[in-house]
């Protein structure tokens, strides 16, 4: 039998153990947590929806009209005339002919890819996607092939040189923890040119890029033939919960048919269905809302270069500073927390050995002097660790 306490010892040793936080308040950039107010730079809520009144107020005319749980899963009693809805706007707003709800984002990637593929298939990958992806190529038994991240040569050699059997390429469309867009135009044409599906998870591009917030795939000037699976999540720029796949009738069908993770689960409450429509109006006309992120966004990559610090490429609102050791960036995120700033410290497995981050978020509720004070801050416990680092040397 293992030692687990061991074990949980050598994670904090190795400053990689995981703690809860409590909240005390609504979702927000000003967040209450064990009795401390904070200022959060580390939500998906890039829309500022979460706490949104309008989504608030729809939630509760869908608790008044269907009560508080759906009951049963979709093919039993729970798909409500609120989940129909949803699922029409949502195949609508992404361009497809239908599109179908799941509880989570990883509960539709489990789903796709164990109904889509099985022994004998191929799974292709970039070794930057999430979690969620690479347990969905484990779970369907397919062979699952890891490229480079966003090497394109290097995936379709490995296409090229893949035995025969149903291929499908799964990528991310912004990447969790890097923020940079997978280059989806060369991935639609590589996947096609090797006749095999193209996946995208598009969890933090939906909202946030494209025309009305369709997504990176949107961005890319992409229709349904050249991404003929989208996954979509609703508890990030849309501020609720549950995820949708969005894709041909075919599709939609077969998932009705064979994805466990939807046919063997209990369907969302209605009343997220209706909040998530009242969302979905928000994300589809609130251009000014993308408008503020891309300006706070640029306001901290300026603030930062004059502060010395070195940022990737990205200018979506996932802004990794990353510093190297797991121990340095809990360091740095205590010290911010010290001044009422919350960042969250990644560190491995969740991101590759050595570099461990910050990861900092924006969203659109953000004001600019929130980005400064943010800014004020890393200047402060950046300034105290070199002058650390400084005395441990003399």
């Amino acid at each position: 039998m293992k030692d687990l306490s061991r074990q949980l010892e050598q994670r904090r040793q190795k400053n990689l153990y995981r703690e809860r936080r409590v909240l005390d308040s609504p979702q927000g950039v000003e967040i209450t947590i064990d009795g401390k107010q904070l200022l959060s730079f580390c939500s998906n809520d890039y829309l500022g929806l979460a706490n949104h009144p309008d989504v608030i107020a729809a939630f509760h005319r869908g608790l008044d009209q269907y009560g508080a749980g759906s009951g049963a899963a979709h093919l039993v009693t729970g798909h409500s005339r609120a989940h129909h809805a949803l699922e029409e706007a949502l195949a609508d707003f992404t361009g497809r002919p239908r599109a179908l709800l799941f509880s989570t984002g990883y509960m539709a990637n489990l789903g796709v890819m164990s109904a889509l593929l099985g022994r004998g298939d191929h799974v292709f990958e970039d070794r930057l996607n999430h979690a969620s992806l690479l347990d969905g190529a484990r779970l369907s038994e397919a062979k699952l092939r890891r490229y480079a991240h966003n090497d394109m040569d290097q995936l379709a050699a490995a296409l090229s040189s893949a035995p025969k059997g149903e291929s499908l390429v799964a990528t991310d469309g912004v990447f969790s923890m890097d923020g940079d867009i997978a280059p989806l135009a060369a991935l639609s044409e590589t996947a096609a040119r090797h006749a095999a599906w193209l996946m995208v998870d598009d969890a933090h591009g939906l909202g946030v890029l494209g025309r009305n917030g369709r997504g990176s795939v949107d961005a890319a000037g992409l229709d349904g033939q050249a991404v003929p699976i989208l996954v979509g999540t609703l508890g990030k720029a849309f501020g609720t919960f549950g995820a949708f796949v969005a894709g041909s009738e075919a599709l939609i069908e077969t998932l009705i048919q064979s994805a466990r993770t939807w046919i063997y689960t209990t369907a969302l409450p209605p009343a997220v269905a209706v909040a998530t429509t009242a969302a979905l109006a928000h994300v589809r006309e609130d251009d000014w809302r993308r408008e503020q992120l891309t300006q706070l966004v640029a306001r901290f990559r300026r603030g930062a270069a004059q502060l010395g610090l070195q940022l990737t490429q990205p200018s979506t609102p996932i802004q990794p500073l990353v510093v190297g050791s797991a121990a340095d960036a809990v360091s740095l995120s205590e010290a911010l927390r010290e001044r009422g700033i919350l960042v969250t410290a990644i560190r491995p497995p969740t991101v590759p050995e050595g570099t461990a981050r910050l990861r900092v978020t924006f969203s659109a509720a953000h004001t600019e002097a929130q980005v400064d004070r943010l800014l004020e801050g890393l200047e402060s416990v950046i300034s105290r660790k070199d002058a650390k680092s400084q005395r441990k040397e003399k």
